[in-house]
């Protein structure tokens, strides 16, 4: 299997607004909208939105096994790892196991994520 291809479109074209999904245990203040993803290997590109308001500190913080990036495309959001606000233009590409969040948002934030679960540091 292949990764997952689209033709263009404008994800965030108020027609499309149906495409996004809440994520768990968020009461609605974060969304996702997978861009594309490998079903085999499981990497997938996706967009993350945080609402104003959003407070992710009851999650606490994450780490993955596997390498992602992040690019901050629009608003911003504090993340209490690194102690810092991360605003429109700010980018990462995170090592396995980097711990980041929680995250607070006091504006939309809109993110980029690229994750490589098939370069799990279990999978080597």
């Amino acid at each position: 299997m292949s990764r997952s291809t689209a033709t263009y479109w404008n994800v965030l074209k108020p027609e499309h607004s149906n495409q996004w999904q809440p994520l768990q245990d968020t009461e609605g203040m974060l969304e996702e909208l997978t861009l594309s993803i490998d079903q085999e290997s499981g990497d997938y590109t996706r967009l993350t939105r945080f609402k104003a308001g959003a407070d992710t500190k009851s999650l606490g913080s994450k780490s993955h096994d596997y390498p992602e990036e992040i690019y901050i495309i629009s608003g911003r959001i504090y993340d209490e790892a690194f102690g810092m606000w991360l605003e429109a233009g700010h980018f990462a590409s995170r090592p396995p196991f980097e711990v980041h969040g929680p995250f607070l948002c006091e504006e939309e934030c809109l993110v980029l994520e690229i994750a490589y679960p098939s370069q799990s540091a279990g999978a080597r």
